[in-house]
């Protein structure tokens, strides 16, 4: 049996149980120091977030001319100079801007999109070509090579992205690190992993539900203890989103030995009266944001962080018939951190008026975005974790 249906269909696996697997256990921990502490924030905006109406380029003509009833009025406009502003629900992120903690990445994409949400987030989580299925994401893979323990990519939610999922080591899914310790601590649970002297553990099927059992009693037991030595104290928005990354705020200023953090925030798939939807959405990201960057600026956190935001495709230049816009092509990636090297705009805005098909051309690999941060940030050769070199960028 394979481990995947072994573990579908076992009996034993439900809630807790279906938590990543380390490939050690937490005492090995202190015999293996993580390179430079530098934390990795990826913020995933699922369902197709317009690129055009987050980064607007109101000094282009053809935008009012394709959108003549969603466009954002320039008097609105939150403006970051003569062709692009931010949308107003954004405004929270004009002083992150102004300070130079913010980069704007324009028209990235990949050759051949796909506007499948499914297939196209599996592009984007896995960093592989439109024709290639990979069944790993790139930080999975950047477990599997580079760390030894799960929790050096922690998912700030119940479930764990395929990006977070490598071929021997996974992340881990903490949603609340105190609810992730009672649970391993219920009798069920704990007298599994202290009784399991009959099982081999290099077994495939069972022995890796024990493993993972065990490793993941030793994860909420150092994730709990570590995270509670650092109350958050920054005042942020009272939404879900914000309380995600104040949880990561927690867990990167306790000491955290972790590397990558994942968060998402959901409802950008806006085919219908787009501007209030996009705006109630981007007004929760936006605030959140804000709130985390001053926060880890005051606590001396923000030179050792950097936040990447992307959606898996942006919308068509044209609006539809309903007041909102269907699937896209190429769309922006917004960066921050307190060491960027090219704060502000990095690239020219959008060509709304050389499309492919109505879409956006892509200017950017997202790839290439993808390698800046495994080769100037995590410290590693992208060539390892992607399918091939890229050079990157420069906005590290």
């Amino acid at each position: 049996m394979k481990r995947r249906s072994f573990l579908k269909s076992s009996a034993i696996v439900s809630g807790a149980f279906m938590m990543p697997a380390f490939l050690k256990p937490l005492e090995a921990m202190a015999m293996s120091e993580l390179s430079g502490y530098k934390n990795l924030v990826i913020i995933q905006l699922s369902g197709g977030n317009d690129g055009l109406n987050t980064i607007i380029p109101y000094g282009n003509d053809i935008y009012y001319q394709k959108r003549n009833t969603i466009a954002i009025n320039k008097t609105d406009i939150v403006t970051l100079n003569d062709m692009q502003g931010l949308n107003p629900n954004l405004s929270a992120l004009k002083e992150i801007y102004d300070q130079g903690w913010m980069n704007i990445i324009n028209s990235v994409g990949y050759p051949n999109p796909d506007r499948s949400h499914f297939r196209s987030m599996d592009i984007w989580q896995t960093g592989s070509d439109a024709n290639q299925f990979l069944t790993t994401g790139w930080i999975g893979r950047y477990l599997d090579s580079n760390c030894q323990n799960s929790y050096s990519a922690i998912e700030v939610d119940d479930t764990l992205s395929l990006a977070m999922k490598g071929a021997k080591m996974k992340g881990i899914a903490v949603q609340d690190p105190n609810k992730l310790y009672q649970t391993t601590r219920e009798p069920f649970f704990k007298d599994l992993v202290h009784d399991h002297n009959n099982v081999d553990l290099n077994e495939d099927n069972l022995g890796y539900l024990y493993k993972t059992m065990i490793e993941t009693y030793s994860s909420a037991d150092y994730i709990q203890n570590t995270s509670k030595t650092y109350k958050v104290t920054a005042d942020y928005p009272a939404t879900p989103f914000a309380n995600q990354l104040k949880t990561v705020s927690k867990f990167i200023n306790s000491g955290l030995k972790t590397r990558v953090y994942y968060v998402s925030l959901s409802g950008f798939d806006t085919h219908v009266g787009q501007q209030n939807q996009q705006g109630r959405q981007l007004k929760i990201y936006g605030d959140g944001v804000a709130a985390f960057i001053k926060d880890l600026k005051q606590s001396g956190k923000l030179d050792d962080t950097l936040v990447m935001t992307f959606s898996e495709f942006g919308r068509r230049v044209e609006q539809n018939a309903s007041n909102g816009t269907d699937h896209g092509t190429a769309n922006n990636i917004l960066i921050y951190g307190g060491k960027l090297t090219k704060p502000g705009i990095y690239n020219e805005a959008p060509d709304l008026a050389t499309l492919d098909n109505g879409d956006l051309k892509y200017q950017v690999d997202f790839r290439d975005v993808y390698a800046t941060l495994l080769d100037k940030w995590l410290n590693v050769n992208n060539s390892q974790i992607l399918t091939r070199n890229f050079a990157g960028l420069n906005f590290v």
